[in-house]
């Protein structure tokens, strides 16, 4: 059995009681206080996350942008120096080998960030398809990754690092310098609030952690509120709302894409509701009219909404019915097809004077 690799912050997370767990390969906090405090602390205030267990790589050299944008669905020849953009990378089939964002840092320099369970096939799938002569460099070993997040974040932040950041707009960042060392701060974020992403170097991790947290409005957070915040604003994860067998149009994203870009649509995945607190579960089966139709790939109770959420591939014939049926593990429940985002009310694009 592999050992669990662990973050910079884990023996922190250890010492102050947080429950640890398998995620990705890495050992991981769940929760401290508990799940339902540390959604509503960042929907509220703002929480922090130890997220360094993503991965991330850098391009660079002479093509760079000409050979990544044969690879990932992202358009590079809009993305200027200091912004970021969210998309996918495809196999040879269309179907979803992960998804990522890439930060463009100068004319054909990249920084792309993966997800940590896809690192290593990520690095393999890309690095044998690029040109000769390019620098592609796996920098996820030496790179920590703290997420802050809520409405307050903007105050945290300027607080703690003592400067202005009310000039960074939203899927932006820049390259700074805090403490005599070099990180980037990036206006993105998983949780639907206004919030900041830092990449800095491992070794710097605990304290700019220590940092954070000393601040009364912040608190840590785990996984398990990190994953009922994204559910509520429709985020996908990677591995349950998208995978191989679909391709990112299936999986809701047409609209990132060319219109004639991965066409062949046999399943779409919609957003569902339920009412009262019993929530659908990873493959419980969908039902219309009596017959078996599709596959919730997300479910839970939504701590912000008061009812349960999901999400799910139906066929695409199917997709446009309004009322489903979930067949349960204790009993059956009726599910109604929603929109996206399950919670509106989200500050992540909000206009900072």
């Amino acid at each position: 059995m592999t050992a669990l690799r662990t973050t910079p912050l884990t023996e922190w997370h250890r010492e102050n009681g947080a429950k640890l767990v398998p995620f990705a390969g890495f050992e991981m906090p769940v929760q401290y206080k508990g799940i339902i405090a540390e959604h509503k602390q960042t929907r509220e205030q703002v929480g922090v996350f130890d997220i360094s267990h993503m991965g991330e790589f850098k391009l660079s050299g002479k093509g760079a942008k000409d050979g990544l944008n044969k690879l990932v669905t992202q358009n590079l020849d809009t993305l200027a120096p200091g912004k970021c953009r969210y998309g996918f990378l495809p196999n040879d089939k269309g179907g979803v080998l992960d998804d990522l964002i890439i930060y463009c840092l100068a004319e054909d320099s990249y920084m792309l960030v993966v997800n940590g369970a896809c690192e290593e096939g990520d690095f393999k799938w890309i690095d044998s398809r690029l040109p000769e002569g390019l620098n592609f460099e796996n920098v996820s070993y030496e790179t920590a990754k703290i997420d802050l997040q809520g409405p307050l974040a903007l105050e945290v932040l300027e607080s703690v690092f003592g400067r202005d950041f009310k000039h960074l707009k939203y899927f932006n960042f820049e390259e700074t310098e805090f403490d005599g060392y070099k990180l980037i701060v990036s206006r993105t974020g998983y949780t639907g609030e206004l919030g900041y992403e830092f990449y800095l170097p491992s070794d710097k991790a605990i304290s700019l952690w220590e940092k954070l947290v000393a601040d009364e409005r912040v608190e840590p957070i785990g996984l398990g509120a990190r994953d009922t915040l994204r559910l509520e604003c429709g985020y996908p994860l990677y591995g349950q709302d998208l995978d191989t067998e679909h391709n990112p149009r299936e999986g809701g994203y047409g609209f990132l894409l060319p219109a004639d870009a991965y066409t062949d649509v046999k399943e779409i995945l919609i957003p569902l509701t339920i009412e009262g607190r019993r929530s659908a579960r990873h493959d419980d089966i969908v039902m219309l009219d009596g017959k078996e139709v599709g596959k919730v790939t997300s479910g839970s109770f939504s701590p912000t909404l008061g009812y349960s959420i999901a999400l799910a591939y139906v066929a695409k014939d199917a997709a446009e019915a309004e009322v489903f049926t979930i067949k349960g593990a204790r009993k059956d429940l009726e599910a109604k097809k929603s929109e996206l985002p399950f919670y509106k009310e989200g500050t992540a694009r909000k206009k900072l004077d």
